[in-house]
């Protein structure tokens, strides 16, 4: 008989209830493998996974058989910030995600990647030197809006810069949105404590951004030690040199977790997002203004967009990015229907499979 789960202290690795599991379809899966116990994804590598299933616990897990097999949907197998079901050192089960981040994987045929699991706050990571980008992180929060954990806009390196608060005004229509922005010297504990209302026990922050923005020193500063290898940025750009390998858990003092990523320069929509939950919630409700149902936002009579261009109350960049991105959730869209197709006869002919083989005795030659 298998001991009883300490549930309080799987909290300090982000277990959402002081109880059992509380969702139904997670409670389920414990009735059908009453034997395993909860772990929770804190790496994942080529070859495999580590799973924490108690505070400071690190087991090389293996996955299961399917998971293996080259054509299995990637983002269907574990991600760091996963919780998952350990008989041994064996996961038999992954319990479905809350929440999760996740792009459009490179190439050119359709796969998603999920950046982390079970989120509940994504703090988008921009230095204010080079690597200042509104359009990037508008991109950002594009992927985040749709995953449903919060995102926070953080802007490191507030110390090397007499802007921050002209960086701060450039980002006003996003937080007129209400999503958070904050400047601070990711080095200094003070600028950084601002974060710590993030970063509750049993939260889960995951830290995005390009390489060279901070993440890692931010980690370090949260941490309280120099954890996280960190490197100086090129001085012609501002980027940085993937210090940061692989996706990693880590607890904080403050009793949260905090998933450090390397830096991604590819973020392509999935194509399951929605632009009003993506800091273009403004947008959409002037578009929903405009006189013609079919408006393209050009030079159309009664156009709300045009209007609120010619005001000065929305930036053209913002709205031409808008454009880009809508475009690009499209074609995503588009693939993921294909995709979605593809999937359901397959699945149609090993439903038949399973009743009768072509070729072979009572099947059709």
């Amino acid at each position: 008989m298998s001991e009883p789960t300490d549930y309080l202290a799987l909290q300090t690795i982000g277990w959402p209830w002081p109880g059992g599991p509380e969702l139904p379809d997670w409670q389920a899966l414990f009735e059908q493998f009453p034997q395993a116990r909860p772990g929770r994804v804190i790496e994942q590598h080529r070859t495999g996974y580590i799973v924490s299933d108690a505070p400071e616990a690190a087991i090389k897990t293996e996955s299961p058989p399917e998971w293996q097999r080259p054509r299995f949907p990637s983002h269907e197998r574990a991600a760091v910030g996963d919780w998952v079901l350990l008989e041994g050192i064996k996961i038999v089960a992954l319990l479905p995600r809350r929440t999760a981040i996740k792009r459009g994987a490179a190439g050119e045929h359709y796969h998603q990647q999920v950046i982390a699991a079970n989120i509940d706050t994504v703090f988008i990571v921009c230095g204010l030197d080079a690597d200042f980008n509104p359009r990037r992180i508008e991109r950002y929060l594009l992927l985040v809006g749709g995953g449903g954990a919060q995102p926070v806009v953080v802007l490191t390196k507030a110390d090397q810069t007499e802007y921050s608060q002209d960086a701060l005004d450039v980002l006003e229509e996003l937080a007129a949105q209400d999503i958070p922005l904050l400047a601070i010297n990711g080095r200094d504990p003070a600028s950084a404590s601002a974060l710590l209302p993030w970063l509750g026990a049993g939260r889960t922050v995951v830290l995005v951004g390009s390489s060279g923005a901070g993440k890692s020193t931010l980690t370090n500063t949260l941490l309280g030690e120099e954890r996280m290898k960190t490197a100086d940025v090129r001085v012609n750009d501002s980027r940085g040199r993937h210090t940061t390998t692989h996706r990693a858990l880590i607890p904080l003092p403050a009793g949260a977790c905090l998933i450090d990523t390397p830096g991604m320069r590819e973020l392509k929509p999935t194509g399951e997002e929605a632009l009003s939950e993506g800091g273009f919630s403004d947008v959409e409700a002037l578009s929903a203004q405009c006189r013609f149902r079919d408006c393209a936002h050009q030079r159309e009579p009664g156009c709300a967009i045009r209007a609120a261009i010619d005001d000065g109350t929305l930036d053209e960049e913002r709205l031409l990015n808008y454009f880009k991105l809508k475009e690009e959730v499209a074609a995503a869209a588009a693939k993921l229907a294909v995709r979605q197709a593809q999937q359901a006869i397959e699945r149609k002919h090993v439903g038949k499979g399973a009743q009768w083989r072509p070729g072979g005795k009572g099947g059709r030659r």
